[in-house]
């Protein structure tokens, strides 16, 4: 099986989707602005969907200066480094977060932040460390820790916040949350009977139980659904594959065909892909499926030509963005799952014009980019398949030979 991997045609309108992504804040804010209104809950998740997009297309000094991301603490007059800075919007993502339970919430009232929640604890985590920020002193990485393990039930799932709402994409975030604060445990796979985990303390989580929970998620087809018996689902199988990424346990996948045919079933004849079978193709799953291919080692099963097609197909070519359909309206969601998606193809560098110089790569398993996964130090595990060479990119991860 092979991919059609010719550069799509097209223009990529790439000065458009930056000022898109730096004048989004302003639009969003206004009184007036409805989609401001109706995603005020979730903010936190779009700075970093924002500044991850803007990652993409931008170096880190370029995205410091067009974000405003950074500002003087203090006047250099009353003793204060001036080289010592501090993030105008790490500052608003720390009023986010909520003591009471050691998360992050979607947003915050004037100084009061919205409940917390497992996912919006990732995406503030995530935009801390874009902007270089997780060693910041108002992190208190044991309590967030604390957090996300009071969230695991007795069976291995996660809850995603402490009302109770169950879904296979919380141990994908539990996961990457404490990844990130490198305080993950390890399950110990040379004693299959074993519950433990290595470490030297207590394991803040049961990862071992965690993992075992994602196996009884998945389905005949190979897919993996929310919950065990749910339909698969192409986000669904990303959070599961992802989460055994990071948990080094790719080893449980058996049949990576399986799930592998299942993903690629998902290419509509527009080139776009789909969630699950007989629905529209949207630019988002551009990432939920190319990033689980990626991992698997079997981005190749898809027709990547007619994919990024398909993306540069849903630009807006006046005002910039990126929307799920053609002739949609863009947003902020799908810009950066789009240029996600571009990413992952090697798309980028063919259509965009750098002048000669590289755009940032996105990690298939972080979501974050490259440079920003070799920075922490973030370490997963991904497939070869047959003896292909693992590309660039992925050679950040320990690679599991099938």
């Amino acid at each position: 099986m092979t991919s059609e991997t010719a550069a799509p045609v097209g223009p990529f309108y790439d000065a458009l989707h930056a000022n898109y992504i730096v004048t989004l804040g302003d639009k969003l804010d206004s009184p007036t602005s409805y989609e401001g209104a109706v995603t005020e809950h979730l903010r936190v998740s779009g700075v970093y969907w924002s500044l991850a997009a803007l990652a993409l297309l931008r170096t880190e000094g370029e995205v410091d200066d067009l974000m405003g991301l950074t500002k003087p603490i203090q006047a250099a007059t009353d003793g204060t480094d001036e080289n010592k800075i501090r993030s105008a919007i790490v500052d608003w993502v720390f009023q986010c977060y909520d003591a009471r339970v050691g998360g992050f919430g979607g947003n915050c009232s004037g100084e009061n932040p919205h409940d917390a929640h497992l996912l919006y604890t990732l995406s503030a985590l995530q935009v801390l460390a874009i902007s270089n920020s997780l060693d910041d002193e108002r992190l208190d990485k044991d309590a967030i820790a604390n957090y996300v393990s009071s969230l695991q039930n007795e069976d291995g799932s996660f809850s995603g916040d402490e009302w109770g709402e169950i879904d296979t994409r919380f141990t994908y975030i539990a996961f990457s949350c404490l990844a990130l604060l490198g305080k993950l445990p390890l399950p110990d796979w040379n004693n299959s009977n074993s519950t433990q985990v290595v470490s030297e303390e207590k394991p803040i989580i049961d990862t071992y139980k965690a993992v075992k929970y994602i196996m009884s998620c998945r389905n005949f087809d190979g897919g993996f659904g929310c919950v065990p018996g749910a339909e698969s689902h192409a986000g669904q199988v990303f959070t599961c594959v992802g989460a055994l990424s990071i948990a080094q346990s790719l080893h449980l996948l058996e049949d990576a065909d399986l799930l592998s045919w299942w993903l690629a079933e998902r290419q509509c004849d527009s080139g776009g892909l789909n969630g699950r079978p007989e629905k529209q193709a949207d630019v988002c799953y551009s990432w939920w499926i190319l990033s689980a291919l990626s991992i698997l080692g079997r981005v190749d099963w898809i027709n990547t030509g007619k994919l990024g097609q398909f993306i540069l197909n849903c630009q807006d070519d006046e005002d910039g963005g990126i929307a799920d359909r053609p002739m949609d309206m863009p947003d902020v969601y799908h810009t950066f799952f789009g240029l996600c998606g571009l990413s992952l193809i090697g798309q980028l560098e063919k259509i965009g014009n750098k002048e000669g110089q590289n755009y940032r790569q996105i990690d298939p398993v972080f979501a974050l980019p490259t440079d920003v996964v070799s920075r922490l130090g973030l370490k997963a595990q991904v497939i070869r398949n047959g003896g292909v060479d693992v590309e660039k990119r992925l050679q950040l991860h320990s690679i599991l030979d099938i």
